[in-house]
């Protein structure tokens, strides 16, 4: 009988302890899969966003969430003024509840800039000037709200035209009702207010070009920040704030994985005294007697990781099929989330099995043959 033959031979000689503590391990994976991957994925459809729209640098007050608070659209021209800033276009992004939509991303734009001409129509056509009372729907939003070119779509107390379907060619984009910035701002009574500046350099902008925009404009908006585009998700507070969050449910479902193997591991060695008692008598040594606790325990984690990214992943597809997460959730299922996962599971195997190794490694044999 091989080491490796030992070690199978535990797991399976009690499948239903075996089956469950596998289903715990599972769980807590799936969560990491689960919470990580929508927190990651988010952060990444952000970032593609302001890659495609072709945004340089982003002025904001991020720090108070998700999306940042509102302030002056007369920054606009300050900014504007400003070296190697080729354009600026003030932009009104709100989360709100449209319809049967529960959360809807909803974005007003500065009408002829250039977050409009990245839009890509499918069906219908932009809406033909500023004062035109008419949105467009990204593809998603429009399947999530079952509208088409020439229905209506009621935000707040206003009922608008759906004029257009388009690809923006971002998650983000493509679930979202895009409209003029003045119409936004006088249906949610928000006139004169944005709550990010979009800005486009000059091409021959140099990185030290670039620091003294940014301190430029913290001068003339010390609440706010000027970010280039591939930091914006990185520092905001609120994306923080949902890492952290995600992060921190997953370490619970982790650890509650940890005691239901450790629990395993240890009336696996209780129920084992004798035949660990008969290994210790034909010459096992102690380490090996822990080197054969950890291998199963390890095994029970791979196992048990295995299944639950295969749980998080099934699950993540569901949730962002459903109306209600459609447009909002684009979830990062990458190789780096998916190992980084099973290695957590194996890690959690590892250390629910030091315990029992170390407590069945200081068995008598000769009392644990007695057993």
């Amino acid at each position: 009988m091989t080491f490796f033959t030992i070690v199978f031979r535990g797991l399976i000689r009690r499948p239903v302890r075996t089956g469950l503590t596998l289903l715990g391990i599972s769980i807590g994976i799936a969560a990491v899969v689960a919470l990580v991957g929508m927190a990651w994925g988010y952060e990444k459809s952000i970032g593609r966003q302001l890659d495609v729209i072709g945004i340089d640098m982003v002025v904001s007050n991020m720090s108070g969430g998700l999306l940042p608070k509102v302030f002056d659209e007369s920054l606009q021209g300050r900014v504007a003024a400003f070296p190697h800033v080729a354009e600026v276009t003030p932009t009104l992004m709100l989360m709100l509840s449209v319809e049967e939509a529960p959360l809807i991303m909803v974005s007003g734009r500065e009408w002829g800039s250039f977050t409009w001409k990245m839009l890509r129509v499918l069906d219908g056509r932009i809406p033909k000037d500023a004062t035109e009372r008419a949105v467009v729907l990204g593809r998603l939003a429009a399947e999530g709200l079952g509208k088409k070119v020439g229905d209506t779509v009621q935000i707040e107390a206003e009922e608008l035209q759906v004029v257009g379907i388009v690809d923006g060619q971002a998650v983000v984009e493509n679930g979202a009702i895009i409209l003029a910035l003045p119409l936004l701002q006088e249906v949610t009574g928000n006139e004169g207010k944005v709550n990010f500046l979009n800005i486009r350099l000059t091409k021959d902008t140099t990185k030290p070009e670039v620091a003294r925009l940014r301190d430029q404009i913290k001068e003339i908006f010390p609440e706010g920040r000027a970010l280039e585009a591939s930091e914006v998700v990185g520092t905001s507070q609120g994306f923080r704030i949902a890492r952290a969050m995600s992060w921190s449910t997953a370490l619970l479902a982790i650890i509650v994985g940890v005691l239901g193997v450790m629990n395993t591991m240890l009336m696996t060695v209780f129920e084992r005294t004798h035949e660990i008692g008969i290994l210790l008598a034909v010459g096992w040594k102690r380490q090996r007697i822990i080197w054969m606790v950890l291998c199963e325990s390890a095994l029970l984690g791979l196992l048990g990781g295995i299944t639950g990214v295969a749980l998080g992943a099934a699950g993540l597809k569901i949730l962002e099929s459903t109306t209600t997460m459609r447009g909002l959730l684009e979830p990062d299922l990458s190789p780096k989330l998916l190992l980084t996962s099973i290695a957590i599971a194996v890690v959690v195997g590892v250390i629910s099995g030091l315990y029992p190794g170390w407590r069945s490694s200081r068995l008598s044999p000769s009392r644990a043959l007695q057993a």
